[in-house]
């Protein structure tokens, strides 16, 4: 943008006219003839493309295929086009050159020596084995922490698997008084079956016996009224008998 003379992402992209509406971003690509294979990609033609948006977030892609500015930074390394190479020389950048120290023009010449990549690539091993360092030294803090808990760790695990000893043990005690409480009420259940069944055939029996004993309550009671009946009928004929022999007794008393 300040290339460009511009402060912000938003004065790169079409803002508008009174016919034409605002863009949401701004793209421009570079395309370069690669049949030389200067560029390290298995294409003859390479197109490298930035998309801007108002919010300020950028896209890279590589021939259309997304990437990181990193990506195409490597891409660009050691072949003198580069943001800091040497290929293109804008209008007082010798004088700049010139008068830079040392370190600075080294890098120029490093440019074209082509080995810019190689030390970037370097300085990133570099930096990837001084953060390996600091993770090994974190890794060695905590084994040693581990290490100290080991022992309180070995004490619990002891425990643990003495809990499920005795809790195995205790499931198999409770599995075994559970089957020997239902043998245990199965046994009285027959039993009390058992004796439910002999109650019934007992009362069965005394059912039997008591109306056996209701029926000859029932001929004996007949037979007496019927003894009743004779004896009245025996004491009824008497009673006539008596009459009788008063009436005989009071003729023979006149005859006399």
């Amino acid at each position: 943008m300040k290339s460009l003379r511009g402060a912000k992402s938003e004065d790169v992209i079409f803002s508008g006219t009174q016919n034409r509406k605002s863009l949401g971003f701004a793209e421009v690509s570079l395309i370069f003839d690669n049949q030389d294979n200067k560029l390290p990609v298995e294409f003859t033609e390479v197109t490298v493309t930035r998309k801007l948006y108002r919010s300020g977030e950028s896209q890279y892609f590589i021939n259309k295929a997304p990437c990181r500015l990193k990506d195409i930074i490597e891409l660009f390394m050691d072949t003198g086009i580069g943001k800091d190479g040497y290929s293109i020389i804008g209008q007082g950048r010798i004088d700049e050159i010139l008068s830079n120290k040392s370190e600075d023009r080294r890098n120029i010449f490093e440019e074209a020596a082509g080995i810019v990549k190689y030390k970037s690539r370097k300085i990133e091993a570099e930096k990837k084995l001084e953060r390996t360092k600091l993770n090994l030294l974190r890794i060695n803090d905590i084994l040693s922490e581990i290490e100290q808990n080991l022992e309180p760790l070995k004490i619990q695990a002891g425990k643990a698997k003495e809990f499920l000893s005795l809790r195995e043990e205790l499931k198999q005690i409770e599995v075994g008084l559970f089957i020997y409480n239902i043998s245990t009420y199965k046994e009285n259940l027959e039993k009390i079956l058992s004796d439910e069944k002999i109650l019934v055939e007992q009362n069965d029996d005394e059912n039997k016996a008591l109306e056996k004993l209701n029926e000859l309550k029932q001929n004996l009671k007949l037979e007496i009224d019927n003894i009743t009946k004779e004896i009245e009928d025996i004491q009824n004929s008497g009673s006539q008998n008596i009459q009788e022999k008063e009436k005989m007794n009071s003729r023979n008393k006149c005859i006399k």
